[in-house]
């Protein structure tokens, strides 16, 4: 099975920029060598057979019918925002004309 020492740990660590202490690096090399452990066990599953996938379930389109209703008024609309120019709502410039 896969291991990871205590001293890759603390090599991970310090690439990482992380300051740990003692108890903390046997703390995580113990974490760390379970989930390397159910990786290298479920990389054992043969899976020849089985092909490949974005998604476990498959993914479907809902589609519905274009209904056409009513809506709302352009004047009532317009009468009830903050700003109006050139018959459009008016927001704020938030980048130059460059």
């Amino acid at each position: 099975m896969t291991s990871i020492s205590r001293d890759e740990v603390a090599h991970l660590a310090h690439l990482a920029r992380l300051d740990l202490g003692a108890e903390e690096l046997d703390h995580y090399a113990s974490q760390l060598d379970v989930i390397l452990q159910a990786v290298a066990r479920i990389s054992e599953v043969t899976a020849d057979d089985i092909p490949a996938m974005s998604h476990p379930v498959p993914m479907t389109n809902v589609f519905r019918e274009d209904v056409v209703t009513a809506s709302l008024n352009r004047a009532d609309v317009l009468s009830m925002a903050p700003a109006v120019e050139d018959d459009r709502f008016k927001v704020p410039r938030i980048l130059d004309e460059e």
